[in-house]
């Protein structure tokens, strides 16, 4: 068999077990309990591996905050301290099977949402959404919604899940499409089918008043609310297509502020890196081009899975947070599909004639036609101790996948 054709065959197996993912949400528990490899004085973060050194600004407040709100710091001073001396481990979500948005910041204390793929017996795991904390603000009022979130609304939802048995994403991620949603910065539709289908199970667990009513208010007013489920599904989707020999198919697309990072089915365990690029899009009122930080986040690992920017044509009410117009929109969609091994069976568009989001990125097409994937995506401020400042479109540079190429050919061909 040549090349080609092991590549071909390879990539046609890591698509295959793409879309034959079935996530599950089985629960929401503290990260100490079930992310694996967790310790104690570690914090997850998003993107490849960085050094405090080289972090951006948001993802050291962020680091800052999660230090407060763990008690291992008293105040920013002492905790930059910490996490300058290397006494705070740092790792990224991706080697723990996890993701996070933008800073992506995780530590044992945080609950995270648990998906598992019924179809392959994998787990993956997402932190909370919010608009402060994940964005470098280590503020009082920040770490007190991280508060809530672990002392309330967590264990509230993980009750409910676990009294409904799981509840299956699929279905509701398919007919979020429908309604407009993209899965990545435009889930108005699935955050509202996650807080129907929730609340009658939430109030007959049997926990105070006070705490049902706050879950309640918190899952029914929470635009983003579904984002940390679809990463999580996302992540546990793409997990088992991982390690595929031969497959030029991308696993999964993350960044931290200072480099964007791609991994490559067929060359597991290795980053392929660039300096992180700017994001073009709508700034919110009192902010300016200079305030903005570079790309960051995990949450491009919708992307991979045919969601995001390759679903953005669906979704024209994005372009509110974004910018741009829906002929661009649906030329996105569209462009997606040269660079793609397939599309889904299961993920339609009725804007596109109800055909399925383009699924497998393939490093030798983006190479190729000099074709990069577009990711719509938030903005984060350049320097820590601020929230959201804006939303907009991002390209990765061409550079990482030219490098993948490159180190794939060295494997596979000498």
């Amino acid at each position: 068999m040549s090349l080609r054709e092991r590549i071909n065959a390879a990539n046609e197996e890591a698509l295959r077990r793409i879309v034959a993912a079935d996530p599950v949400l089985v629960d929401v528990a503290p990260a100490s309990e079930v992310i694996p490899g967790l310790r104690d004085r570690m914090i997850l973060h998003s993107g490849p591996p960085v050094a405090w050194d080289r972090m951006c600004g948001a993802q050291r407040g962020a680091a800052i905050g999660m230090c407060l709100f763990e008690g291992w710091a008293n105040d920013p001073a002492e905790a930059e301290r910490l996490l300058n001396s290397g006494e705070i481990a740092q790792e990224p979500n991706h080697h723990h099977a996890t993701v996070g948005p933008m800073a992506g910041t995780i530590t044992r204390n945080m609950w995270v949402w648990v998906v598992e793929n019924r179809a392959f017996g994998n787990r993956a795991f997402c932190r909370q959404v919010e608009s402060f904390q994940q964005f470098g603000d280590y503020s009082a009022e920040a770490l007190a919604a991280l508060a809530k979130w672990r002392d309330i609304w967590g264990p509230a939802l993980g009750a409910a899940v676990r009294k409904m048995g799981g509840l299956p994403l699929k279905p509701l991620v398919a007919r979020a499409l429908h309604m407009g949603d993209e899965m990545h910065n435009r889930v108005v539709a699935s955050s509202s089918l996650f807080a129907n289908a929730v609340a009658p199970v939430l109030v007959d667990c049997g926990l105070p008043k006070e705490q049902v009513l706050s879950t309640l208010y918190y899952t029914g007013n929470h635009p983003f609310l579904f984002l940390g489920l679809s990463m999580a599904a996302a992540k546990a989707s793409m997990d088992p297509a991982r390690g595929v020999e031969a497959s030029t198919v991308v696993t999964a697309m993350a960044r931290n502020g200072t480099e964007f990072g791609i991994q490559v089915s067929g060359l597991e365990g290795e980053w392929f890196t660039a300096p992180a690029p700017r994001v073009h899009g709508l700034l919110l009122p009192g902010w300016k081009e200079e305030d903005a930080g570079l790309d960051m986040g995990d949450s491009a690992i919708t992307e991979t899975v045919g969601w995001g920017g390759f679903a953005i044509g669906g979704a024209p009410g994005i372009l509110a947070f974004t910018g741009g117009t829906a002929e661009q929109a649906l030329a996105y969609s569209r462009d997606m599909r040269t660079i793609s091994v397939g599309t889904s069976p299961d993920y339609l568009l009725p804007a596109l004639n109800f055909e399925g989001t383009a699924v497998g990125i393939d490093i030798r097409k983006v190479v190729q036609t000099n074709t990069v994937p577009v990711i719509d995506t938030a903005i984060a401020h350049r320097e820590p101790g601020h929230g959201i400042i804006g939303g907009g479109i991002v390209r990765p540079p061409l550079e990482c996948f030219s490098r993948a190429l490159a180190r794939f050919s060295e494997k596979y061909q000498g």
